[in-house]
């Protein structure tokens, strides 16, 4: 199973919004910018993030994103359903129907899936953005302020 860059850009751009919530709403190409991604696919990123409630959008010159709720309440997880989906290694164990099986009764591989698929929820809902941007403060990561690029 692997994340598609749809995921691990848009977790990028969720942690370079929360990093930089204090200074105020966040320019889609300072983002971009920062993380080295287009506008325009950053964009696309950012819609349904924005429709799922975990970012907001400000109109105007001062304008930007900030996060929907506070970055302790967002989880990667919550990202990474977004824009991928549900979380399932392969399709009978999906988790939003995890009963849509018609095998399910003799199937002895989906105890095995099911699992995986638990332990992978398990990992991306134990962190939240807050997480990220501690671990990113402790690494001494922090965003680039735009007139630095």
């Amino acid at each position: 199973m692997r994340l598609s860059t749809k995921g691990r850009y848009g977790l990028r751009a969720m942690i370079d919004i929360a990093q930089s919530q204090e200074e105020g709403p966040v320019a889609i190409h300072n983002i971009a910018q920062r993380q080295d991604l287009s506008n325009r696919y950053l964009e696309q990123l950012l819609i349904p993030l924005k429709q799922a409630g975990l970012v907001k959008s400000i109109r105007g010159s001062q304008g930007g994103y900030v996060l929907g709720r506070a970055a302790g309440s967002i989880t990667v997880g919550d990202v990474i359903r977004v824009l991928e989906g549900p979380i399932a290694p392969v399709d009978c164990v999906n988790e939003m129907n995890p009963d849509d099986c018609d095998r399910a009764d003799y199937c002895v591989t989906k105890k095995i899936w099911s699992r995986l698929r638990d332990s992978i929820v398990e990992v991306l809902d134990s962190y939240t953005l807050e997480d990220l941007m501690n671990e990113a403060s402790a690494m001494g990561s922090q965003p680039i302020p735009i007139d630095k690029i």
